[in-house]
């Protein structure tokens, strides 16, 4: 589910045919070894388009242009390791792709590369690993890997521990749009944890992220209302 979210957002980008839509033109430039061309006819045959369409003939494109040294080609294809999308899957080849992606500073790959060291899989596992490529990806802007640094210093995990540096973080994502870091910036801003006490900011952060589905937000904003934490005691609400 993870490779086919990928590949639905690199399509949304329009990187997925040629000019001109010729299917035929891209898979002759595929099979003279045009990198690019590998990677835009993996990407089609992840939507379904053209005939040889399979999880496996992905990967065998990906493969191709991976092995050129195609930036975007490496991290999808430790995606399809990751997930077990058209391979066996294989967190040791899912971090070795997400690493060649990542010392060329995909963001993607690197957030990728953390997760695979904040829970082992595939390499050893180390807190201290998962920061580092954590904060490569967050400087870049990347949204999941700013929550999750927040989420390090919150823990004290691979950092000294600090709710101040947990809170810029998680108002970084949140900025962005990721519900689970409004959703915790929201209780830092009720508990006053990294910064001063603010029912109405809490209120604020909270209902961004009630308002995208997130569950604990949703409950826990009902708990602000029902109780008049600073707020209106409406029921009704």
């Amino acid at each position: 589910s993870e490779a086919i979210a990928w590949w639905r957002k690199a399509t949304e980008h329009g990187v997925i045919m040629p000019a001109g839509g010729d299917f035929g033109a891209l898979h002759q430039a595929a099979l003279h070894g045009d990198a690019q061309a590998q990677f835009d006819l993996a990407l089609c045959y992840a939507q379904g388009i053209g005939p040889a369409a399979s999880e496996e003939a992905v990967v065998v494109w990906l493969n191709a242009a991976a092995g050129q040294g195609h930036t975007m080609a490496q991290s999808y294809l430790g995606t399809c390791y990751d997930a077990g999308y058209g391979v066996a899957q294989s967190y040791e080849k899912a971090v070795y792709w997400y690493r060649k992606s990542a010392e060329k500073s995909d963001a993607q790959a690197q957030f990728n590369l953390g997760v695979c060291y904040y829970k082992g899989l595939g390499v050893t596992q180390s807190y201290s690993e998962a920061v580092n490529w954590y904060r490569k990806a967050a400087e870049q802007g990347f949204a999941q890997a700013q929550f999750s640094l927040g989420v390090c210093y919150d823990n004290g995990y691979g950092v000294n521990q600090s709710y101040g540096e947990a809170a810029n973080w998680y108002r970084k994502a949140a900025e962005q749009g990721d519900a689970q870091a409004q959703y915790n910036l929201g209780i830092c801003y009720y508990n006053g944890v990294g910064m001063p006490q603010s029912y109405s900011e809490a209120e604020a952060w909270l209902r961004k992220a009630a308002e995208q589905g997130y569950i604990e937000a949703q409950y826990n904003l009902g708990l602000c209302y029902y109780l008049g934490d600073g707020l209106p005691h409406l029921q009704s609400e």
